[in-house]
C-alpha cells in the first residue's frame, strides 16, 4: 500500500556479518501487521504506518546500501536504526567500521539508535552509548562492561529507552523493541492487539495507557539537536539557557525560539519530561522512596516533583508504582516509607 512521505515512520534494520536474520524478518512482520491492525481500525481512512528497510554493506564492503524497502519510490527519511542480536558471540564479531560510520552518520541526523542482544557491542563502537545505562544480554553483560567501562550496564531490565538511544536485552527481545515502536508511533492500543495477534506478552512498562516522553529528533537543526543529546546524556539536570544557547552557538532569544519550533517543547518543559521519564524508570524498577529519586532526578522540593509528575503522567508517584512497578516485594516488608 502506497502511502504518503508524511505519515511513515522508517525504521531501518542493519543486517551486519552473522546478526540473527529471525529479528531482521521478525521486525519486518511485526511492523506489516501493526500497520494491517492500524489500517483495518480506520475503516478506509488514511491511517500511519510503519516503512521498514533493510541495510547491509555492499559486494565490496565499502558502503552501506538498502536491500529491502517496504514503501520503495520516496527518499529514506530514518526515524530508528536497529542492530539486531549477533549468531555470534561478541569477541568473534567482526570490526566494522564502515557500519559504525554509517550509524553515527544517522545518528546525527536524528534517528534513534536501538540494539538488541549482542548487537549493543556494534552500537557501542559509535560512542553514543558512553555515560548511558543500557541492556543486553545477561550472558554478554560483563564483557560488555569490561570492554566499554563508559557504559552503566544493566543486565536486569529487558529493555532502556534513553530517548535517541534504546537497548534491548535477550536475543528475542525484539518483540519487546519492536512493540514499543509500535507503541510509540501507532499508539498504545495497536501495539496491544499486535501483541495479542502474536501471542506474545506486551513490554510491560508499556501497558499503561500512556506514552513515555517521545523526542522530536528528526527535525534537522543540527544545534538544538546537540543541546537534546546533551541533556538526555545528563538528565537535565543543568537547563540553564545562558549556557545550552553557549552550547547551541547561538544567542539566547534565537535558541529559544529554534529550540520550540524543533521540538514543540519550551526548554523548561522539555527538562520536565526527561526528569519524569527518568522517575517513571525508578518508580518501575526501584524499592527507593519517592523523595531519593526527587531528588535524583533534579528536584529538592519533593512536593514541586509530585505535581509535575502528575500533570504529566496523571497520577501521583506512589500510585504511579503501585500500578506499574516490577520489583517484587516481600509481603512482610514494605517498600521504603514516603512522607504523605
Amino acid at each position: 500500500m502506497d502511502l504518503p512521505d508524511s505519515i511513515c515512520t522508517e525504521v531501518a534494520i542493519l543486517c551486519y556479518p552473522d546478526c540473527q536474520l529471525a529479528a531482521v524478518y521478525g521486525l519486518t512482520d511485526l511492523f506489516r501487521i501493526a500497520g494491517e491492525i492500524s489500517r483495518d481500525r480506520a475503516d478506509g481512512e488514511t491511517t500511519p504506518a510503519i516503512r521498514v528497510s533493510h541495510w547491509q554493506l555492499d559486494a565490496f564492503g565499502a558502503e552501506v546500501v538498502c536491500t529491502f524497502d517496504s514503501h520503495p519510490g520516496r527518499p529514506h527519511r530514518l526515524g530508528y536504526v536497529v542492530v539486531p542480536p549477533s549468531l555470534i558471540v561478541p569477541s568473534r564479531m567482526q570490526p566494522m567500521q564502515t557500519l559504525v560510520s554509517w550509524l553515527l552518520a544517522q545518528h546525527g541526523n536524528g534517528t534513534r539508535l536501538c540494539s538488541v542482544c549482542a548487537g549493543a557491542f556494534l552500537a557501542a563502537e559509535t560512542g553514543l552509548l558512553d555515560g548511558r545505562d543500557v541492556t543486553t544480554h545477561w550472558a554478554f553483560a560483563a564483557e560488555l562492561a569490561e570492554r566499554y567501562p563508559q557504559l552503566r550496564v544493566d543486565a536486569d531490565r529487558m529493555l532502556i529507552d534513553d530517548g535517541d538511544v534504546v537497548t534491548a536485552g535477550g536475543i528475542l527481545a525484539w518483540t519487546d523493541l519492536g512493540l514499543t515502536m509500535v507503541a510509540q508511533q501507532l499508539g498504545p492500543s495497536i501495539m496491544l492487539d499486535t501483541a495479542r495477534f502474536l501471542l506474545t506478552d506486551p513490554p510491560g512498562r508499556l501497558q499503561q495507557p500512556f506514552i513515555g516522553f517521545v523526542q522530536r529528533r528528526d527535525h534537522g537543526d543540527e544545534a538544538i539537536l546537540k543541546v537534546q543529546n546533551w541533556l538526555q546524556t545528563t538528565n537535565a539536570r543543568d537547563h540553564a539557557i545562558e549556557m545550552l544557547a553557549g552550547r547551541a552557538g547561538l544567542g539566547e532569544r534565537t535558541f529559544q525560539r529554534r529550540f520550540l519550533k524543533a521540538t514543540g517543547l519550551r526548554l523548561t518543559e522539555y527538562a520536565q519530561h526527561i526528569r519524569v521519564a527518568k522517575a517513571r524508570e525508578q518508580l518501575e524498577t526501584s524499592r527507593r522512596s519517592i523523595e531519593q529519586i526527587a531528588w535524583d532526578v533534579g528536584y529538592g522540593d519533593v512536593s514541586a516533583f509530585r505535581r509535575i509528575f502528575q500533570r504529566l503522567t496523571g497520577l501521583a508517584p506512589a500510585d504511579y508504582r503501585r500500578r506499574f512497578g516490577a520489583v517484587l516485594q516481600d509481603p512482610e516488608e514494605p517498600l521504603v516509607p514516603t512522607i504523605p
